[in-house]
């Protein structure tokens, strides 16, 4: 039988996440792991190095709560709702203290979890060709081509001790189906050392065997799964709730304001005992206007012998 990889989301951040780590959340607007980083914060993790693309409110809620003492990132901006105010504040100003970024593209992002995953000393790109970020980061380098083509900027792999995703589904062995927008999460969780997933249900194995390309990340790359329905939010799980659109919206003006930005942090993160207690807090009526109407895909036949 394989192993029972469930665990809960207090024993999975605990037994996996260490201060002065570096960690990956990865999800691209869909499937943010907002519920670990709440945990992570509970728990008290202290300088973190946070690997993210598009840091996001995520980002912006682990450095208020001093989690993170360098963040690895790339195009700061709240979604498309407005500024993270807390990582400007410790970028521009070093208030209440200084925050250590090394900044990359998107792509270049993309290349440094690949590079991590496949075990490669670079990965090579052209995209910086222009660009002031290689003068910004030391890390981006220009390198002759060896076979004779002029000259390409590379990027280093990026191999975090622990990388956190949020998924549709699993098994209890760690079989993890994503679909919608997958972002960079496969090649991220590749590249980590351990990997924690975070689900929406837990489903039987038939299920995860009657679509087998839906399973972006098979079971030998996990080593914790967690339930925690609608712990993506405010971001959104294709298929179980849309995105939260008010409160991206809202968090510009929470985020402006240091006491505001550590008040929210206090009742919806400190004083909370779990993901569970958020959504109580938020209560049921909350989620009439995230509610997604059903809209399946069409059946696929792959075939079997008789």
């Amino acid at each position: 039988m394989p192993a029972d990889k469930v665990m809960t989301m207090r024993d999975a951040i605990a037994t996996h996440v260490q201060d002065g780590m570096t960690i990956a959340l990865e999800g691209f607007s869909h499937l943010i792991p907002f519920a670990a980083a709440h945990e992570i914060i509970r728990q008290g993790r202290k300088n973190l190095t946070l690997c993210r693309m598009t840091p996001d409110i995520i980002s912006d809620q682990l450095i208020a709560a001093d989690c993170v003492s360098t963040l690895v990132a790339s195009f700061f901006a709240s979604g498309s709702a407005g500024s993270l105010y807390e990582i400007r504040r410790r970028i521009e100003k070093h208030d209440p203290v200084k925050l250590d970024v090394e900044e990359y593209s998107h792509y270049g992002m993309v290349c440094r979890y690949q590079a991590g995953a496949a075990g490669l000393p670079f990965f090579p790109l052209r995209s910086y060709a222009g660009s002031d970020l290689p003068a910004l980061n030391p890390k981006i380098k220009l390198v002759d081509d060896p076979y004779g083509n002029g000259s390409t900027y590379v990027v280093p792999p990026l191999n975090p001790d622990v990388t956190i995703i949020h998924a549709q589904r699993a098994d209890r062995a760690g079989n993890i189906q994503i679909w919608g927008i997958a972002g960079v999460q496969q090649e991220a969780v590749y590249a980590a050392k351990r990997a924690i997933v975070v689900v929406e249900e837990i489903v039987d194995d038939n299920t995860v065997r009657s679509d087998p390309s839906r399973t972006l990340i098979p079971s030998h790359a996990v080593d914790a799964v967690v339930v925690s329905p609608r712990g993506a939010h405010p971001s959104y799980a294709q298929g179980y709730y849309d995105r939260d659109c008010a409160f991206y919206r809202r968090w510009t003006e929470i985020s402006k304001d240091p006491q505001a930005l550590r008040t929210w942090l206090k009742d919806w993160v400190y004083e909370l005992a779990d993901h569970d207690g958020y959504l109580a807090k938020l209560g049921d009526d909350y989620w009439s206007d995230l509610e997604v109407a059903p809209r399946y895909s069409e059946a696929v036949n792959y075939g079997s012998r008789r």
